[in-house]
Formats: C-alpha cells, structure tokens, sequence
C-alpha cells in the first residue's frame, strides 16, 4: 500500500483519492476483501504521531469517541470482539484480527467468520510535522440487511460513512482538547431525534 501512497501529498485517505489507482490500491489493500461499501475519512490531530497511534492502538480507548461502540474485549494482542449499536436499539457483533500493523504507521484488520457485519480496514497515522498527525480510516463493510440495511442505517444515523467522519471529529477533539464536546441534551433525547 505504501507504494499507492508515494507521490500523494493530500490528506484524504487513498479510498477518497480522486486518482484512480490510489482508490483501487485503497480497496486492494484491504485485507480479504471483507466489505463491499468502502468509506474513507481523514483527520489532522495537532498531537504527535506517537501519542495519538498509541491512544487509539489501546482498543479499550475507542468507545471514548466512537459514539455507537457499547464496547470493545481484547483478548490478545491481535484479535479482540465489538459489540456496537445498530438502528432499532439492536447491537451487532463480531470479532477482530489485526492482519497487519507498524507502530505509529498503520493498523489493518479484519473481521473473523461468523461477523454480524463482514469488515476489514486500514487506519494510517502519518506525521505532518508542525500540524500533528493525519488519521485516515479507510473501512470495507456489508452492510445487514444489503442495501435496505444501509437506508436504515442511514436513517438511523448509524451508517459507517456518517460515523467515520463523527467518530475521528470526536477523536481529535479528545486527542486535542482532553474531552469531547456534548450537546445540550442529555444522550435519550439525542437518540430519540435520531441525531
């Protein structure tokens, strides 16, 4: 993947690129191929590399910003089980492997047989020297329920291209601020708008 990434000088990940072969290396990449629907999302973090690898490497620290993530087991250093939300007050589960990784370059992984939602994807932490650290996500899933799950979801605000981009928005806030920014509501209210 590194080699699709040479001569690329912007901040969206590859499966946002405008350049073709960059958005096929992106969906190439992607370990197994686990995941029809690619969405991709960056962010600048104005942390060090090292520091916001290292927080989000540590997978008991992403439901702090991952909003629908109830929670995350580790059971080794390569695998662990997500139960996350989904529409109609539901969960989905399913358990991870991390199929390839380089400390403060990147994280891949893949979602094991059995996966309520079939996913693999890729997180690049790439230093941006006096800005921080830019964070591309770039996630293959199956959506439940084929393409009447994914207008649900959507509905439902539970869509993973809708909670990538709020996901690494909270994550930066956190990274940078030491919290997140809350709405006036109180979470029941949020969630009975649908918001």
């Amino acid at each position: 993947m590194s080699d699709a990434r040479e001569g690329l000088s912007d901040d969206a990940p590859l499966s946002a690129s405008k350049q073709a072969h960059a958005a096929d290396a992106a969906t190439d990449a992607l370990v197994e191929g686990k995941g029809s629907s690619v969405v991709g999302r960056a962010v600048t973090i104005n942390r060090p590399v090292a520091e916001v690898y290292g927080y989000f490497r540590d997978f008991q620290n992403l439901p702090s910003f991952m909003e629908n993530v109830v929670s995350i087991t580790v059971g080794d250093a390569q695998r662990s089980h997500w139960v996350v939300k989904a529409p109609g007050g539901s969960t989905v589960e399913w358990d991870a492997r991390i199929t390839a990784e380089e400390q403060n370059r990147f994280i891949e992984w893949t979602s094991e047989p059995g996966a309520d939602v079939a996913n693999s994807g890729r997180v690049e932490f790439r230093d941006a020297g006096a800005r921080g650290t830019v964070v591309s996500a770039t996630i293959a899933y199956d959506p439940p329920g084929g393409i009447i799950g994914k207008v649900i979801a959507k509905m439902f605000q539970r869509e993973p291209a809708i909670q990538a981009r709020r996901d690494l928005r909270r994550f930066k806030q956190l990274m940078e601020t030491g919290e997140i920014a809350t709405p006036a509501m109180n979470p029941k209210q949020f969630e009975e708008m649908g918001l």
